[in-house]
């Protein structure tokens, strides 16, 4: 299956300047079989397997589906929980051609429909059963709606009485043909890593049910080599997957930057902050991928009980991590923050070195990846000069093909010649980019610009604040106004007269202080993505008579 997006011209631009290769991931699993075969490559609570044993397994996982009849280029969902064979299924469906869509657990049969129905995947990949929830008996009534979906594969040794035909046990399976791997079939069904749809990925959802994402291999790798490079990762680190492998914060770590450099990954199935701490401390973990949300709940936790000495950065991604959040987790951890830009339907933009000092890693997203080209265009369409805030457009060689067999949606997103927007009003200070806010979420209060980031910036220095989210509401008079949703740490009061002198002392701008102050339990979250759903918010503010 072609891509969509990617010409010829595109493709030898990339080349011509070295960012693509024809490289795939698989070639990383065959390649530290041979370097480092005795090396441990993946541990999970239930297996630890070597890079000679996990090159094994995907080999004979792919030429079971192959040896199934499965044709090269047919849709695969792998829905899987942390997992060793969670990792070897999505290598699998690359070595044997066949297109893998890696979907978070927590989607249910509501969006589950969507994407069969986009998809007509012909195989699931998932556990009977994952934190209580039957996903084999969800997966029979898909089967019955979707008569393309044929084969289910389980995690599990066995396979429960009453499952359906065609559902078999992946490790069951994969010990099975071991011994009967035909390397040459599978070499013939290799996809060509610039024009070939290889990977699926999905959006987190906030316009809606997620949209599908098509990736050729090229960008994806290009991305993880520049991601490596930032993080000076070696073979002799070890990364943990704490959020989920399917997104970006986790995935982008340890599924695809791992492998290259033959790095350990270990994976916390279903999160616990004091399993987590403890699988740090005992795996010796040097690198972490995480949300806000994980930090948060691991910083309530005695964390320095725990020999964590090994542990060398935080990746944080999919939602904003303040300062205040991050100046405290590398004080307690002992390690370094890194942040970095980008999304599931544009690619990635930019990123921090572990080596950057500490403002620039916890205030910015660091410097653009090597061959994004950038554009600031501001309120009238025009390049904005040097040190001003505006919209961000990029086009480079980390960015996807576009959005799975939707050539009108593609080019309403990506013009010919390949920039995008990833909709963030920021501006670059020492070579780095600092994020002001997202277009839609700008406040325009009177004709004065208030950038939402900035505001929460400053209000998580505040002691009170444990979580904060700035959005507009209507007014009258100045056509918007901003209101400060705040989450309070244990024990603590705030009020909107105490907020007030507070930014007062930060020397903010009067107008962009916060004109009513609502409390909230929780943030909400779209999703697994960790973002805040301002939309959410928004719509409680119709609802709900000021607090303040």
């Amino acid at each position: 299956m072609k891509a969509l997006r990617y010409t010829q011209a595109m493709v030898d631009e990339f080349v011509r300047a070295g960012y693509w290769t024809d490289e795939t991931f698989y070639d990383s699993y065959a390649r530290n079989a041979r370097e480092l075969p005795d090396r441990e490559a993946l541990v999970d609570s239930r297996h630890r397997v070597t890079w000679r044993q996990a090159c094994d397994l995907v080999n004979a996982i792919a030429a079971a589906w192959v040896q199934a009849g499965i044709p090269k280029s047919a849709r695969i969902v792998i829905q899987a929980p942390n997992s060793v064979y969670g990792f070897l299924a999505r290598a699998a469906a690359e070595r044997a051609g066949l297109i893998s869509m890696t979907a978070f657990a927590t989607l249910r049969q509501n969006e589950l429909e969507d994407i069969l129905d986009k998809t007509q995947a012909e195989v699931a990949v998932i556990p009977a059963v994952f934190r209580g929830f039957d996903y084999l008996a969800m997966y029979q009534e898909l089967m019955a709606r979707f008569p393309s979906l044929r084969k289910i594969y389980l995690f599990d040794d066995t396979v429960p009485d009453g499952a359906p035909t065609g559902t078999e046990s992946l490790t069951q399976v994969a010990q099975q043909h071991l011994t009967r791997i035909d390397s040459a079939a599978l070499d013939a069904r290799r996809f060509d890593p610039f024009f070939d749809v290889a990977l699926l990925t999905t959006t987190s959802g906030t316009t809606g049910l997620p949209k599908l994402v098509e990736w050729p291999l090229a960008p994806r790798v290009c991305t993880s080599k520049g991601r490596i490079d930032l993080w000076e990762l070696t073979k002799d680190d070890v990364t943990m997957a704490i959020a989920p492998h399917a997104g970006g914060a986790a995935g982008t770590l340890t599924y695809f930057a791992a492998p290259l450099c033959g790095a350990k990954t270990v994976m916390l199935e279903d999160f616990r902050p004091e399993l987590a701490l403890q699988m740090m401390e005992r795996e010796k973990v040097t690198a972490i991928g995480v949300v806000p949300t994980h930090l948060v709940r691991m910083l309530e936790q005695n964390v320095e009980q725990y020999d964590l000495s090994s542990l060398r950065f935080i990746r944080s991604a999919g939602g904003y991590l303040s300062p205040q959040l991050a100046q405290e987790a590398e004080a307690r951890f002992g390690a370094v923050i890194t942040s970095d830009l980008g999304t599931q339907d544009k690619g990635s933009v930019s990123g921090c070195k572990v080596s950057d000092p500490g403002e620039l890693r916890r205030l910015t997203v660091g410097q653009m990846l090597p061959g994004n080209q950038v554009r600031l265009i501001g309120p009238q369409g025009k390049e904005v000069p040097p040190n001003e805030p505006g919209v961000l457009w990029f086009r480079g060689p980390h960015s996807p093909a576009g959005y799975y067999r939707d050539p009108a949606m593609t080019s309403e997103v990506f013009d010919t010649e390949g920039w995008c927007t990833t909709e963030d009003v920021v501006k670059f200070d020492q070579g780095c980019l600092w994020i002001l806010g997202r277009q839609k979420d700008v406040i325009i209060r009177g004709g004065q610009n208030i950038y939402p980031a900035e505001v929460e910036g400053m209000m998580n220095e505040h002691p009170s604040v444990a979580a904060v989210a700035v959005v507009a509401y209507a007014d009258a008079e100045y056509g918007e106004r901003a209101c400060a949703f705040v989450v309070l740490r244990k024990g603590c009061t705030l009020t909107l007269d105490e907020l007030k002198e507070f930014l007062a002392t930060k020397r903010m701008a009067k107008f962009k202080w916060p004109e009513r102050l609502e409390f909230t339990n929780q943030m909400p979250i779209v999703g697994d993505s960790g973002k805040i759903d301002k939309k959410m918010l928004r719509a409680r503010l119709l609802e709900t008579e000021p607090s303040s």
